[in-house]
């Protein structure tokens, strides 16, 4: 139970610890010379030059393939990661994924010394008495029922481990796709939306919405 909450908080502070940083990220974009260009930098109508530079520069943006980013991270864990060029994530990836390896060869280690104490103590009650000596110092004096316990806990705390490592697999994986969906959002002032208290022709309360949709982008041949 206690390894169950432990793996559930780590998880959801690697969430936490995720969304935190998109929203960094996104401000940092949202505040570049691309989006936040100063009226007296924005390009006239008359110079199809500066517009078409301007629009190659907003086409050279990075925008992962949300499919590679899943794919890679299905393969490697952090590979995806790295793709959506968030390498501050694989530290937290191999750290996580860490702790089920740790709790794996722990609990196995002990299983297998619990599995040949009981199978010893077992084959004693019968008479055959060979196997005693190889028991481990730490576990000599327990009962056979006692051990009988141990065994099958340490056994189900592995089983458990290898289901917690699955999970952390997946759960990069799932990080991996929704962070390359998220940096293909557009973050500009061109999209958006605001909701505000109106007054309508009746003289009644009501709420205004008012949608901001980006226009397409037109492509402006170079002059030369």
């Amino acid at each position: 139970m206690k390894t169950t909450r432990l793996f559930i908080s780590i998880a959801a502070c690697f969430l936490f610890i995720t969304t935190l940083k998109a929203q960094d990220e996104k401000k940092t974009i949202a505040n570049t010379h691309l989006f936040a260009a100063k009226p007296d930098s924005l390009p006239k109508k008359d110079s199809p030059v500066i517009a078409a530079s301007s629009i190659t520069k907003k086409d050279t943006l990075f925008k992962p393939d949300p499919k590679k980013a899943t794919r890679r991270s299905a393969i490697l864990p952090g590979w995806g990661q790295a793709y959506n060029r968030q390498y501050w994530k694989m530290p937290l990836v191999y750290g996580i994924m860490a702790i089920p390896v740790g709790f794996y060869i722990y609990n196995n280690n002990y299983y297998q010394k619990t599995k040949y104490a009981y199978d010893a103590l077992f084959r004693a009650q019968k008479g055959d008495s060979s196997l005693l000596p190889g028991i481990d110092p730490e576990l000599q004096g327990i009962s056979i029922n006692n051990m009988l316990s141990y065994r099958n806990s340490f056994r189900r705390d592995r089983d458990y481990s290898i289901l917690w490592f699955i999970i952390t697999w997946g759960l990069q994986v799932v990080d991996a796709s929704v962070s390359a969906h998220l940096l293909n959002f557009d973050v500009s002032d061109d999209l958006s939306m605001q909701i505000k208290p109106k007054i309508n022709d009746l003289r009644t309360p009501g709420v205004s919405i008012a949608l901001n949709v980006k226009s397409p982008t037109r492509r402006v041949p170079i002059a030369r």
